[in-house]
């Protein structure tokens, strides 16, 4: 079997983008023969209003680009710190309900991940962790139209997946998940949308 080549989305917000990105990592940590991308992308950008300047130029929204920000620079310069940062930092959003646009808080994240936030700040002060930030983001939406998070993109396609089942303890399960999915979407894009009228377990 080829390995399995894909990308995933992530704002840290977003707790459907937790629940995919943590089933990811979890595949990833307990040997699925996976090629992952992970891509920023900004929810605070899609929610600008027709008229007002881009998040990317609006010096109000600095705080809420932080966390991506962050993310970028550990991804991009610290490859073997990534994962875990990745799924401490939505931990403390969605279990500890933590603000991120707070450095202290992003801080603390860093310290956790065993890395020197003075290093990853001085990254973000230099200006290229937002260009990157708002190039990703922006591809996509040029390319695939992408809306929110999280989207998987897999053989050329992409779609917004809303999976409800966290992890359970059993990696298998997570890595069950993420094939299903992306398996649905390189291979039966013609089935476009399905949506359950009731939530069940």
């Amino acid at each position: 079997m080829d390995t399995l080549k894909f990308n995933v989305n992530w704002d840290y917000r977003c707790p459907f983008a937790r629940i995919i990105n943590e089933h990811i990592v979890i595949g990833l940590q307990n040997g699925a023969d996976w090629e992952v991308a992970f891509t920023p992308f900004s929810l605070t950008d899609v929610h600008t209003e027709e008229g007002d300047p881009t998040s990317w130029e609006d010096p109000s929204k600095a705080d809420e680009l932080l966390a991506g920000q962050v993310g970028i620079v550990i991804r991009d310069k610290f490859p073997e710190s990534f994962l875990k940062f990745h799924v401490l930092l939505f931990s403390m959003r969605h279990d500890q309900g933590k603000d991120l646009r707070k450095r202290e808080v992003l801080e603390e994240a860093i310290s956790q991940t065993g890395l020197e936030s003075d290093a990853i700040f001085s990254e973000i002060a230099s200006g290229w962790p937002l260009k990157q930030y708002r190039e990703e983001h922006e591809a996509s939406v040029a390319k695939y139209s992408v809306f929110g998070v999280p989207t998987i993109f897999a053989d050329g396609k992409a779609a917004f997946v809303r999976l409800m089942k966290r992890a359970d303890g059993n990696p298998q399960n997570s890595i069950d998940y993420i094939e299903k999915i992306v398996d649905q979407i390189a291979n039966h894009s013609e089935i476009n949308e399905i949506k359950h009228t009731k939530i069940t377990n």
